[in-house]
This record gives C-alpha cells, structure tokens and sequence, in this order.
C-alpha cells in the first residue's frame, strides 16, 4: 500500500511475490494502467518468465477474478471499519490478506482450499 501508482510499486509488488512464491510458468493479468505498460514492467516481467496479459479496454470481465478479490476486501475489512491513519489501514489490511484471506478463507475457484492450502496441494515450492 503506497500513496503513489508509480511504476516502482508494481516493481517491488512483483518483487515481493516472485521472491515469496516463486511462480513458474505465471500469467500476471493487469489493467492498462501507466505503471503496468512501463518498458521497466514488462523488461522485469520477461527477466522473470512472467507473462504480462492484459484485456481490452473497458471489459471488466477478463479481470473478474481481481474485481472479486477487491470486491470481497471492501466488504468484509474495509466497509466495516474507520481507519484513523495509513498506517492502521496498512496493517489491517496486511492482516486481512495474509492472516485471513490466504490462509483460512475458502474459495470456489480453488477446489475450496485457501490459496496456501491449495498452493501447498500442488506443491508449489520455492527453490
């Protein structure tokens, strides 16, 4: 969570998930935001084997998957609550996805595991 849509955040989001799950054969889906069609995007997503895609314009439907998750976020975490500062949003939020979200709540998508449990299942390791 930054205060910026700078073409870094999405660097070291990339960053972050390459080093945290180390993907293999991965598509990132994105919208056509100035961060996600930066050469320096696209120059990490190939160093990286990560296949950049992105739908057409104004289609919501070929992200439906990240709207559902943003969707889900906002109901359950943000609607619920006052944020007095970034910072409390920032750890709630953090809370949420890597206490919650990823590890205990179930989704359709994945056979009804949570995305650990699923990644676990088909043995997705990090060398």
């Amino acid at each position: 969570m930054a205060s910026h849509l700078r073409t870094e955040l999405v660097l070291e989001a990339l960053d972050m998930a390459l080093r945290q799950r180390c993907p293999l054969d991965v598509i990132h889906h994105s919208d056509h935001g100035c961060q996600y069609t930066a050469i320096a995007f696209g120059k990490r997503c190939a160093e990286a084997g990560v296949r950049p895609s992105m739908g057409s314009v104004g289609d919501c439907y070929d992200n439906a998957l990240c709207e559902s998750f943003f969707a889900t976020l906002e109901c359950e975490l943000l609607d619920r609550r006052t944020f007095r500062s970034r910072v409390e949003a920032r750890r709630s939020v953090f809370e949420y996805i890597e206490g919650w979200y990823n590890t205990h709540r179930r989704h359709s998508a994945l056979d009804y595991n949570s995305p650990i449990e699923y990644e676990r299942r088909i043995a997705v390791v990090c060398a």
